[in-house]
């Protein structure tokens, strides 16, 4: 096995688990967020509406960290460790 092989090896099983923890991060937090907006609307519903602005406004700041993390993780295999010319070399 040479260097080339377990550089790509350690880059894609980091790959995997930045996308792993970004994927499980973004559900339970969405997940807390909607059962606290449900809890809240339970307790108020006059607030309803000012409630909806807020569960959406924090369901954007949450999803918006998965789409800055892929596109970091991106970053890390292309350009970082630039695993495509890797790939070329081993041929």
């Amino acid at each position: 096995m040479s260097s080339e092989s377990i550089v790509i090896a350690a880059a894609l099983v980091a790959f995997g688990l930045i996308i792993l923890g970004v994927a499980f991060g973004s559900a339970i937090g969405d997940g807390i967020v909607a059962s606290k907006a449900v809890e809240a609307i339970a307790r108020q519903p006059e607030a309803r509406p000012n409630i909806f602005t807020f569960l959406f406004l924090g369901v954007g700041v949450l999803e918006a960290f998965p789409v800055v993390s892929i596109g970091l993780a991106f970053y890390i295999l292309l350009v970082v460790v630039n695993v495509p010319a890797l790939l070329a070399h081993l041929k």
